[in-house]
C-alpha cells in the first residue's frame, strides 16, 4: 500500500504546538553535554603566581580552534575534491571567522605584563608553543609540509607522530584546489597552472566559484600570517630577544615564519592580472 504523502503547511493553519524540549526525557544536562567538569579540571597552573591561569586558559583555548579548525579545512579539501565548490566556500568562512577570533585573542594574553609572565616563566621550561601538534597538523594541511618537525618534536607521543605522518602523506587543500580545476577541464601541471589560474580570474562568468574558492584559500593564508604576526608581536612585548622556553631563538625565529605563504601561485597570481 502505498504511502500517503505528507500535506504541506498551508497558508492560514494554525502553527503547531510548541515542543518543551528540556522537559522531553530531561536525560541530559548542559554540564554533562559538554563535560564541564572534566574540562574545568584541565587548568592546573603549577606556580602561585596569579596570572598563571590566564596564560593555561589561552592556550587551551587556542588548542579547541586548533581541533576545530583542522576538522572544518578537512571537510573543505574533501568537498572540493568532490565537487561541492558551494560546499567548501561554506566552510572556509567559517575557518576565516574561527582565525580572526584567534588573532584577537592575543589581545587577551597581552593584559599580562613582562613582569606577571616572568613570575612562573621559568616553570614552562621545556614546555612551548613550539610543541603544538595541532598547529603543525594545520600547516601539513595547508600544504607546509617540513618532515624535519617529527625530529624536532623529542617529547611527541608515538600517537601525535602518527598523526603528523598521516598529515604528511595526505593530499593538502592546494592538491584538492588542483582537482577542482582539473575537474573543470583546466590544466594543472607545473608548467600551465599559472596560466590555469588566469583562466579563472579573467572568466568570473564561466568560472566564479573556483575564483570565489581560490579567494577563500588566500584569506585563510592571510589570516593564518595575521596570527602570526601578532603572536610575534606578543612574544616580543613579553621577552624582548630572550630565547623561547622551547630552546628556539624565540621573537626571531618566530619572525621569520610570517612570510611564509601556504599557496604562493595565488599570490603570485596578481602580479600577471
Amino acid at each position: 500500500m502505498a504511502a500517503t504523502p505528507e500535506r504541506r503547511p498551508r497558508k492560514g493553519d494554525a502553527l503547531p504546538p510548541p515542543r518543551l524540549f528540556g522537559e522531553e526525557g530531561a536525560r541530559l544536562s548542559y554540564g554533562e553535554y559538554l563535560r564541564l567538569t572534566e574540562l574545568l579540571d584541565q587548568q592546573a597552573p603549577q606556580s602561585g603566581a596569579s596570572d598563571e591561569l590566564l596564560f593555561i586558559t589561552i592556550h587551551q583555548v587556542y588548542e579547541l580552534w586548533f581541533k576545530l579548525l583542522l576538522h572544518e579545512l578537512e571537510q573543505a579539501r574533501d568537498a572540493m575534491m568532490e565537487g561541492a565548490l558551494w560546499r567548501a566556500r561554506q566552510l572556509f568562512r567559517r575557518v576565516h571567522a574561527v582565525e580572526r577570533v584567534l588573532v584577537e585573542q592575543v589581545q587577551v594574553l597581552e593584559t599580562m605584563t613582562p613582569q606577571d609572565f616572568l613570575e612562573f616563566r621559568s616553570v614552562l621550561a621545556p614546555a612551548s608553543g613550539f610543541q603544538s601538534v595541532q598547529f603543525r597538523e594545520l600547516e601539513f594541511l595547508s600544504g607546509a609540509k617540513d618532515p624535519s618537525y617529527l625530529e624536532r618534536l623529542r617529547d611527541a607521543s608515538d600517537g601525535e607522530l602518527a598523526r603528523l605522518r598521516r598529515r604528511l602523506a595526505e593530499p593538502t587543500l592546494w592538491d584538492a584546489y588542483l582537482t577542482a580545476l582539473s575537474q573543470r577541464g583546466l590544466a594543472v601541471s607545473d608548467e600551465e597552472i599559472m596560466d590555469s589560474l588566469l583562466v579563472v580570474a579573467r572568466n568570473r562568468g564561466s568560472h566564479d566559484d573556483l575564483w570565489e574558492l581560490a579567494e577563500g584559500l588566500v584569506t585563510h593564508d592571510e589570516t593564518t600570517a595575521l596570527w602570526r604576526m601578532r603572536h610575534v608581536q606578543m612574544v616580543e612585548r613579553q621577552i624582548g630577544t630572550k630565547s623561547g622556553t622551547g630552546g628556539s631563538s624565540g621573537a626571531p625565529y618566530l619572525r621569520g615564519r610570517t612570510r611564509m605563504h601556504f599557496f604562493p601561485l595565488l599570490w603570485e597570481l596578481r602580479a600577471w592580472l
